[in-house]
């Protein structure tokens, strides 16, 4: 079907249609809300699925094709207002009581040649496979892009003892502390400085502990106007020291999980003395002395007792379900290679999905968009109403 309607014409200038304007039409031949459909289904499966999922969608239009370059183009374009969105002032209440937690970690993405960074490139150039089939031990495919995550979180102060950490479940006493008001976020195309940035502003007014597993160091904190600070925050570096290091001690026949409770609480940087009394072969001690020169080398961020005693979170749960939920679970499907735009956009849509967001951010994108593709085209950004 073919309309007509008024357009205004200068020479040396594109037509102008106030009538498209009105209308909010996009550039491209498919409707805004083709292109949301294609965002939530792009963001829950992969990209063939979103196109099978849209035709069906329209099957009352049989003129309506889309190919799965079109929907890939139409999911960068919804996702284009994901940043601007974020960058709102208003930010949720936090109760008084809770403390903010900034956990961020990485995910690494299986990415096209062209989308690798120059170093990972070259040295997947560089790589030769022993096997045809399949890498060997040590060997790594070069192919990977990491993705930054970040969860900023509230949760209600619980004050422990190592004890009830180390205690099995059935046996422990008080609970750990529980995660509300959680929101995540994650960027192939952003380093982690700037992840944590975007992260550390998305709370106000509450007492401030970080979760920082796989990042050696934090000094972006902030402050109770939500402006972020060149300041030290307090960083737990959350990991498993522990878990290696019982290994080595464990005997045989003695439950690996009874040897860990009883271990941990004596671990201290130098825990290489006890291989050397325990008469450990070479073999045996290397993760005992790798163990106690991770905890000497990270031994700043290793304050537990403190975190423990005021009831800070100390575990990596939340992260590390963030990056399975938002990262894993879509871009880590079988046989999926990404380009950058796409594989942010898609992590920018399902951060929307994952936080709530969406429904608060389609009416936020279109009228970006009419801003964008319209009334930026016109004096005063005013669009005339046509006769």
């Amino acid at each position: 079907m073919s309309v007509s309607r008024y357009a205004y014409r200068q020479r040396g200038h594109g037509n102008l249609f106030p009538a498209d304007a009105q209308q909010n039409l996009p550039e491209e031949q498919f409707s805004h809300g083709l292109r949301r459909i294609a965002a939530v289904e792009a963001s829950k499966g992969s990209f063939g699925e979103a196109v099978e999922a849209v035709l069906r969608a329209f099957t009352a239009a049989p003129q309506v094709e889309v190919g799965k370059r079109q929907l890939e183009d139409l999911v960068r374009r919804a996702a284009a207002d994901f940043d601007a969105f974020y960058a709102q002032p208003e930010r949720p209440a936090v109760p008084a009581e809770a403390v903010l937690a900034l956990s961020f970690d990485g995910k690494g993405i299986v990415m096209r040649p062209e989308a690798l960074r120059p170093g990972t490139a070259a040295a997947a150039a560089r790589a030769t496979k022993k096997l045809a089939t399949r890498l060997s031990k040590g060997e790594k495919a070069n192919r990977k892009l990491m993705a930054e995550v970040a969860a900023v979180f509230d949760v209600a102060p619980v004050p422990r003892t190592p004890e009830d950490i180390l205690a099995p479940s059935e046996d422990k006493q008080r609970p750990a502390p529980h995660a509300t008001g959680k929101w995540v976020t994650a960027s192939v195309a952003l380093d982690m400085d700037t992840v944590i940035a975007q992260g550390s502003p998305r709370r106000s007014g509450a007492t401030r502990s970080t979760a920082a597993p796989g990042w050696p160091s934090l000094t972006a904190t902030t402050t109770n106007s939500g402006t972020c600070e060149n300041m030290p925050a307090p960083v737990t570096w959350n990991s498993s020291p522990s878990w290696t290091s019982s290994m080595c001690w464990s005997i045989s026949g003695e439950p690996l999980g009874a040897s860990i409770r009883k271990e941990t609480p004596r671990l201290r940087p130098g825990s290489g003395r006890k291989a050397t009394a325990s008469h450990l072969t070479p073999q045996q001690r290397k993760p005992a002395d790798a163990c106690a020169d991770y905890l000497h080398r990270k031994r700043a961020y290793l304050d537990y007792p403190t975190a423990l005693e005021r009831g800070w979170p100390i575990a990596t749960g939340v992260i590390e379900g963030t990056c399975r939920n938002l990262v894993k679970d879509r871009m880590d499907i079988t046989g999926a290679r990404w380009g950058l735009d796409s594989a942010e956009a898609v992590l920018q849509l399902r951060a929307l999905r994952s936080n709530g967001d969406f429904d608060r951010y389609w009416p936020f994108h279109l009228t970006q968009e009419q801003h964008r593709v319209h009334a930026s085209r016109y004096l005063g950004e005013l669009i005339p109403r046509p006769h």
